[in-house]
């Protein structure tokens, strides 16, 4: 009896732990998919078990429980395996900057949400020591199978085991939130430096800061160039102002130095665009000669002076690499002065004194070495008071130099080889100086006359011409003077053709700079569009009248109308020496001829005579110019003729009836030429195209036919490659 009661006393139990085992192993197979259920059903299990155990199991049975059997084993391992697998997801759940928290929406983060809450409740109950520690199945094992303190033992192991692990996963966790930070601040690192390399402080070539410091640098540059070599060869000039030969030459160093550094942030052009980036720019510069030119400028050479002593300044003879510079100024100052065939023949100049100086005192040196007075041809005795003086052994050689290399006059004649030597390579260095200097001066003379020259040959032309068409001396005489006058006030030039080498956004800047503030002056158009004022400053060409020219007659045709830029014009009547109104400068007529408006009785005929008082300049508009300006601009053209009309009204000089009847028919005539001329173009290019098509027709033919003989030949199948490689040179030639 007892048996029975022990075996069926408690079947609710029984049933609910096998029931929780059997949930349990089928959740953990799962990977709990369905968090939300589990949650509840694990609460309400666990409400069970403690009422059951609390009301219906007494104490005396509870050491029944205690044991090693199976289901101790398979609870210990469900309840291993189930503590293992909610750390992980706990763990997942808790990843920083996951790639699911980016992408997911709203309601998974909701669900994940929700499972990190269920984990956290399971794990507490996990802990041991707890009130409700035990999951269902674990209460069963326990108060079923007779565990041991072993078991506990073995359990409390465990337990510290994962303490450890997870400890470890914080650290690791740590160690990457660690890195994540230090790459966060490698970028921001990353970023300074590129603002910093933005912030880099770069000259341009063509900048005046640029031309200024080549000022600057060439000032060192000459003084080495002219001073070493005379210090050199003048033992009483060196010796004698020693501290100021020692302040200017390492204030030169000095400005060496800075223009090193100016060197390294200078720019250059790569695709157009000027090079900002530090690196680049000290690439460049370490990669040309001139870098190591430079630096070989710098070499402290003149520290030979502890040993040697202050008399040798030909010691410092590297400073004299930087010439590149001086060079680069005189090239820059040419193309900005405008007086570039003088700064020519002065450069020219210079160098032949430069020249000659150094010759100078190369032949100074040389008289030193092979002995003062020793022969004719050497620098006389010094001993003598006259020939002692500074002054006079420079002034001495400079002379001898002069002659030589000019090959002007006599000089003593050698006696030594090495004087024979010298004197021939000095003459052989005239010769080409001689040669320079005739060469270049010609042609600066040259280029200087050139426009003289070539006005010269049309004002002689013009004479020519009138002498075999036999003018009358009056008319000559104004033609001459119109020429004078154009030459002395600088009007020759031909605009077009000084600017056709430039492009036509240059073309059209120059254009706007000188003539737009003249046009703008023209009433009706002064609320015209930019871009039709620009194509008519294109259009103006300057003309110049001699006084008594008539500019235009009553009654003529007007194909142009005129802006005065300088002078004064007449209004005058028939006889043409009454006069009623004077022109001046910014006046304009002309303009309603050149505009083609309805109804206007003058239609296109002059309604007045003017005539210039003096010299006049003016520019012209041509209507032709005018109207095909405007046929881009359509709504200005409107607005022209609108502006033209209203001006008639108010002289009443405008027919109304006319100007309401239908189109001219001068104006229909123009559209059906214009027709006429695409009508005219559309054929050739359609003859061009039938063309065309006839040849692709008559390939596609003869392909044709080759390939009908080729089937013939062969029959249906196809031709070897060999064969079809052999007939494709032959069809090429064809």
């Amino acid at each position: 009896m007892a048996k029975i009661n022990t075996r069926h006393s408690y079947p609710g139990v029984h049933s609910l732990s096998v029931r929780t085992a059997d949930e349990d192993i089928e959740r953990i197979e799962n990977g709990y998919i369905r968090a939300h259920s589990l949650h509840e059903d694990a609460s309400a299990e666990l409400q069970g078990v403690i009422s059951v155990e609390g009301g219906h199991v007494p104490e005396s049975q509870a050491s029944s429980f205690t044991g090693r059997g199976a289901m101790a084993r398979l609870s210990r391992f469900v309840l291993s395996v189930r503590s293992w697998a909610t750390r992980r997801s706990h763990h997942e759940d808790q990843r920083p900057d996951s790639f699911l928290e980016r992408i997911r929406g709203p309601e998974l983060v909701e669900v994940s949400t929700r499972q990190s809450n269920i984990r956290s409740f399971l794990g507490a109950r996990e802990r041991p020591g707890g009130a409700n520690s035990h999951w269902p199945l674990a209460r069963f094992n326990v108060n079923f199978s007779n565990n041991t303190n072993e078991d506990k033992k073995e359990e409390k192991k465990e337990v510290k085991e994962e303490k450890k692990e997870e400890k470890k996963e914080e650290k690791k966790e740590e160690k990457k939130e660690e890195k994540k930070d230090d790459k966060k601040d490698d970028k921001k690192d990353d970023k300074k430096k590129e603002e910093q390399k933005k912030e880099v402080f770069v000259i341009d070539p063509s900048s005046n800061l640029y031309y200024n410091w080549l000022t600057v640098i060439a000032a060192p540059v000459f003084y080495n160039w002219c001073m070493l070599v005379c210090r050199a060869c003048f033992d009483e000039l060196q010796m004698d102002h020693v501290k100021i030969w020692l302040f200017l030459d390492y204030l030169s160093d000095i400005i060496y130095v800075i223009d090193m550094f100016v060197r390294f942030r200078t720019g250059f052009l790569e695709q157009g665009l000027l090079v900002q980036d530090e690196k680049k720019l000290r690439e460049h510069y370490t990669k040309t000669v001139q870098f190591k030119l430079d630096v070989l400028s710098l070499v402290p050479t003149d520290l030979a002076y502890f040993k040697l002593g202050l008399n040798y300044p030909e010691l410092r003879f590297n400073r004299l690499l930087r010439i590149a510079r001086l060079f680069e100024f005189f090239d820059r100052t040419e193309t900005r002065t405008n007086y570039p065939n003088m700064f020519r023949i002065g450069n020219l100049v210079l160098y032949i004194l430069i020249i000659i100086h150094w010759n100078a005192c190369i032949y100074f040196a040389i008289s030193k070495v092979i002995g003062f007075g020793t022969d004719t041809w050497v620098y006389p005795n010094v001993s003598v008071p006259e020939y002692a003086r500074l002054s006079r052994k420079y002034i001495y050689s400079l002379y001898w130099s002069t002659l030589t290399l000019t090959t002007i006059g006599e000089t003593p004649p050698p006696v030594k080889d090495e004087e024979y030597l010298f004197v021939v390579i000095d003459f052989l260095v005239g010769v080409l100086i001689f040669a320079t200097i005739v060469g270049n001066v010609g042609s600066m003379i040259s280029n200087m006359n050139a426009s003289r020259a070539e006005f010269q040959a049309k004002v002689d032309s013009i004479k020519q011409y009138m002498q075999f068409r036999k003018v009358t001396k009056d008319l000559e005489a104004r033609v001459i003077k119109w020429f004078d006058y154009l030459w002395t006030n600088k009007k020759t030039v031909d605009e077009k053709e000084v600017l056709k080498n430039l492009p036509d956004k240059l073309k059209a800047e120059i254009a706007i700079n000188v003539h737009l503030d003249t046009l703008r002056k023209v009433r009706i158009f002064q609320d015209c569009e930019a871009g039709l004022l620009i194509e008519l400053v294109l259009k103006l060409k300057p003309t110049v009248f001699s006084p008594g020219d008539y500019i235009c007659k009553k009654g003529d045709i007007g194909r142009e109308m005129y802006i005065i830029k300088e002078g004064k014009l007449a209004v005058v009547a028939d006889d043409g020496i009454t006069q009623f109104v004077v022109l001046s400068d910014g006046s304009y007529f002309g303009e309603i001829s050149i505009l083609n408006i309805k109804g206007s009785k003058s239609g296109n005929r002059r309604t007045a005579n003017i005539r210039s008082i003096g010299y006049s300049d003016l520019f012209c508009l041509s209507k032709d110019d005018l109207m095909e300006a405007l046929t881009e601009y359509p709504e200005a053209k409107k607005a022209l003729e609108e502006k033209g009309r209203q001006i008639l009204m108010k002289d009443n000089l405008i027919d109304e009836e006319a100007a309401k009847a239908g189109a001219d028919p001068k104006d229909l005539e123009e559209k059906i030429g214009r027709l006429e001329v695409a009508l005219d173009t559309l054929q050739t290019r359609f003859a061009r195209l039938m063309a065309e098509y006839t040849a692709s027709q008559q390939k596609v033919k003869q392909r044709l036919a080759r390939v009908e003989t080729r089937v013939k030949k062969y029959g249906s199948g196809s031709l070897s490659v060999a064969e079809a490689e052999a007939e494709k040179p032959e069809e090429e030639k064809k």
